[in-house]
């Protein structure tokens, strides 16, 4: 039986102020089971309500629940990913691969979730420590981490070891290191195969690469790599959100991360309804 869920916490679409009647419906809908609703403070702040901080929400709250699109949900698993705390997508606009409730259902899953009815789906996560002389920073990534060409005018040049053994250099517009939730991101855009969101493996797929036989590759999830700028810099990008410049001859090993992403679901969720929808397969 799963913890019943008694407090949950609450995080908003940043820059969304009209969202602040659909919160109001969310504290309305799971208070009526009993559950108790904070907000975090810049989502509170944002719609003038008063909120806690987000560390502090992460101790005090069972869940999270975002308000928004996938975008929202990620930025939220990677700043709670040091709580392990599941976290429950509600999509406001159209149904996405991550946020796949939607507000009007969310008064009959309250219901299932003061009881335990839900599903926890465990999602790998991408750790990557970037390594700039005797500085070593660690972060990590839910979707994918993209390895790009710091200007339009020039190529990137990227040199792949797989535990620590050469493996590949990729030429072009940059390389996608992408997890099996995130394959259905950048990484499908550029090419990249569709992997089921809990296998444990990772994929690397070339952006606009300048020889034709560079092909994605998919790799199983003890392996780790290492994305070396022998010849020139690079731009690193994580989940779209945050970046980090790579000069010439710095490294960024990335590996599985020990632990993993915990996303809430309906019992009754089917991934591959969700691909059909979301890609018109099928049709």
């Amino acid at each position: 039986m799963k913890k019943k869920i008694q407090k949950i916490g609450v995080v908003l679409r940043p820059s969304t102020p009209e969202l602040k009647n659909s919160f109001f419906e969310i504290k309305k809908f799971f208070a009526a089971h009993g559950i108790e609703t904070y907000i975090e403070s810049i989502s509170g702040g944002m719609i003038g309500v008063m909120g806690i901080d987000f560390d502090l929400l992460c101790q005090k709250a069972d869940i999270l629940v975002t308000l928004g699109g996938d975008g929202t949900l990620i930025s939220a698993v990677r700043r709670s990913f040091d709580y392990n705390i599941p976290v429950l997508g509600v999509y406001a606009g159209n149904l996405g691969f991550l946020a796949d409730v939607n507000l009007s259902e969310l008064d009959t899953f309250a219901a299932d979730l003061s009881q335990g009815r839900f599903r926890i789906d465990e999602r790998s996560v991408l750790e990557a420590t970037i390594i700039k002389g005797d500085t070593t920073t660690t972060v990590v990534a839910f979707n994918d981490i993209v390895f790009s060409r710091p200007s339009i005018s020039n190529m990137v040049h990227v040199e792949t070891l797989v535990d620590g053994k050469p493996f590949n250099a990729y030429n072009g517009d940059g390389v996608v290191v992408s997890t099996p939730t995130g394959s259905t991101a950048y990484n499908l855009s550029a090419g990249g195969p569709v992997l089921f969101p809990l296998t444990n493996a990772f994929v690397l797929t070339p952006i606009c690469p300048h020889s034709l036989t560079q092909r994605p590759v998919v790799l199983p999830g003890e392996f780790s790599i290492e994305m070396k700028t022998p010849r020139n810099r690079a731009v690193m990008i994580i989940d779209g959100q945050d970046m980090h410049e790579l000069e010439q001859n710095e490294s960024v090993h990335i590996k599985l991360a020990a632990k993993t992403a915990k996303l809430i679901h309906r019992e009754e969720f089917n991934y591959f309804d969700v691909l059909k929808e979301k890609l018109n397969w099928g049709e």
